[in-house]
């Protein structure tokens, strides 16, 4: 049985960036098991319906602007699994929701930038599924759920966004220290996830009074939600535990999670 995980990615520079959750990345691999194929689920694809990257050879995305050339010049060139994908749809179907297999995209940096200093080696087949657009967090719960059987499988779920996530409130400078608010929705979060109630957790946004200015838009938190699905099967519950926590540039929270994680 695969663990499931939810990375922080944090800035697109992550790769680069002399911080406590670039060494967290770069010390995850060892620690879990070698997976045989993993489906990423990142804050920064959405689409109407849940999407499959199908690509036998799937590109990387550099979708961002402004940063130093050698961000552009990385390339993580990890095979695809079209089969993969291909049944990954049909599950989603069966469970009732319709989905769509994408041939052409290819990885953004939710995906690769984490999982290139996860298993720098490239050799594991790596799929992204999308977030649904305008989809709330029982949504995605939803989807997660009917793809907690992958994990018998070998498949590795990682879901990628952003424990906290207030770009208006980032200081570049990377001095700064993390605002009340910042540190007081990373620890509801903290004890939400650790309580494992999926009802809690779903309605975040009346139950931390943090939460607006945490994630003023929700597509950095959405893919935890697709996690706690997975881990949580047809249970009612996902208790889960923190194996990181730290701050990037003031605001950005870089906390992980997992769940069936030794």
């Amino acid at each position: 049985m695969m663990p499931v995980l939810f990375l922080s990615h944090g800035s697109p520079t992550m790769p680069f960036d002399n911080v406590p959750a670039r060494d967290f990345l770069m010390r995850l691999g060892s620690r879990l098991p070698r997976p045989q194929a993993i489906l990423c689920v990142s804050a920064h694809w959405e689409a109407a319906l849940p999407s499959i990257t199908a690509s036998r050879a799937p590109a990387t995305i550099h979708d961002f602007h402004g940063f130093p050339d050698a961000l552009y010049d990385l390339q993580y060139d990890v095979p695809g699994d079209p089969e993969l994908a291909a049944r990954i749809a049909a599950m989603l179907e069966a469970g009732g929701i319709n989905a769509l297999q994408n041939s052409e995209r290819g990885l953004d940096h939710g995906a690769w930038s984490p999982l290139m200093l996860i298993y720098p080696q490239s050799d594991i087949p790596v799929l992204q599924l999308s977030l649904i657009q305008r989809g709330s967090p029982l949504d995605h719960i939803a989807v997660g759920r009917l793809l907690a059987s992958l994990r018998r499988e070998g498949i590795l779920l990682v879901a990628s966004g952003g424990a906290v996530h207030n770009l208006r409130a980032v200081e570049w400078n990377g001095r700064a220290a993390p605002p009340d608010w910042a540190q007081d929705f990373d620890c509801w979060l903290q004890a939400a996830i650790a309580s494992g109630d999926l009802g809690v957790l779903a309605d975040y946004r009346r139950q931390s009074a943090a939460a607006p200015l945490a994630h003023p838009t929700e597509e950095h938190l959405m893919p935890v939600f697709v996690a706690l699905g997975a881990a949580a099967g047809t249970a009612d519950k996902a208790p889960g535990r923190q194996i990181h926590a730290s701050f990037t540039f003031g605001s950005l929270g870089m906390a992980a999670y997992a769940w069936g994680l030794d």
